[in-house]
């Protein structure tokens, strides 16, 4: 079983290191568009910082998958990469996440003002993309519809928060109390999945695939972002920080509800646990020894293994829309990188 994660791990990583080597100097070229040489260096921090290139793989994949064989989805691939780490570094100021990928966030290494008007440059430079295809209109709408729902996701998961904000009364006044299952797909399907159905849309549309074939992409794409979700969330309170590139326990810090772990160790516990696991969350400050206490009851409960299983049938989901397409070497991949997704370390 180990010689096979092995072998998974090695197969994805040569496939995204190629993607990498693909997109890349588009995405270096686009975003040094008319931005002056000495800002350049700010504009290119973040997205050259790390990142697997997971959604160029996606839209490249179900290009190929499609029946496209030009370098056309080259250009969309690298704009839907740009939008995913214009998300990230909004996601990092609002969060005030201090680590992403081992290294300083955008906004911890330059200050909060460069960092949002950077944010501005990576959002332009997604729609300069697509400019270069020739579906530029449809994917134009497509890029739209993934920014627009995105913002209700985020919106969602900070009505998930517990602590009080200052000077945030719409937050402080709408908050959850608590979170259920339900609550915590809803902003995941909209904050992250429609991320990845969107990737996998972009290579359909690219392809001029068939709306049959572009509505069962975009399934697909939708249960696996769900379950790379989970995935993160996983790695969040249980991943090794060396390997993750972020904080451990940063939701259980932060005091979110939209982590699975946290949201079944809530319905789980007793009212008297229940109470406890809340009074920390919403604490300035945890100490890590409390933050502990959280991780060792969703330890004793076995909440880890229940998530991990949610997200695995999540993947088996979203391979079950793909059963028509032909047997191929791109299908053989994207289940490759499905399965890579929710068995990943990082």
């Amino acid at each position: 079983m180990l010689n096979q994660e092995n072998h998974l791990e090695e197969k994805i990583g040569g496939l995204l290191k190629e993607t990498k080597e693909k997109v890349d100097p588009i995405i270096k070229k686009i975003l040094n568009l008319y931005v002056e040489p000495k800002y350049r260096p700010l504009v290119q921090y973040q997205i050259f910082t790390g990142g697997k290139r997971l959604r160029p793989a996606l839209a490249i994949l179900s290009y190929r998958l499609c029946g496209g064989k030009s370098k056309e989805i080259l250009y969309p691939a690298a704009g839907l990469e740009i939008l995913h780490v214009y998300s990230l570094i909004i996601d990092d100021i609002i969060d005030e996440s201090k680590i992403r990928r081992g290294q300083p966030t955008l906004w911890k290494k330059y200050g909060r003002s460069i960092s949002e008007c950077i944010a501005i440059d990576y959002v332009a430079s997604a729609f300069q993309a697509i400019n270069f295809s020739k579906f530029s209109k449809k994917l134009c709408d497509l890029f739209i519809k993934t920014a627009k729902i995105s913002v209700n996701g985020e919106i969602l998961d900070l009505l998930l928060e517990t602590k009080r904000k200052k000077e945030e009364p719409y937050i402080n006044q709408e908050r959850y109390s608590l979170a259920t299952l339900k609550d915590y797909l809803k902003m995941i399907s909209l904050k992250t999945s429609l991320s990845t159905q969107t990737c996998c849309e972009v290579g359909g549309v690219c392809a001029g695939a068939s709306q049959d074939k572009l509505e069962k992409l975009r399934k697909f794409g939708f249960y696996l972002g769900i379950a790379g979700q989970i995935r993160d969330d996983i790695l969040d309170i249980f991943g090794e920080k060396e390997k993750f590139g972020k904080e451990i326990g940063h939701d259980i810090k932060e005091g979110k509800l939209g982590n699975i772990l946290i949201v079944l160790a809530l319905e789980k516990s007793k009212k008297e646990e229940r109470e406890k696991i809340l009074e920390i969350m919403k604490r300035k400050e945890p100490t890590q020894e409390e933050i502990k206490k959280i991780v060792e009851f969703i330890k004793k409960e076995n909440i880890f293994p229940v998530a991990q299983k949610i997200g695995e049938n999540f993947i088996k989901k979203a391979k079950g829309f793909l059963k028509d397409f032909p047997e191929n070497k791109w299908k053989k991949l994207l289940f490759d990188l499905a399965d890579f997704i929710i068995k990943r370390e990082r």
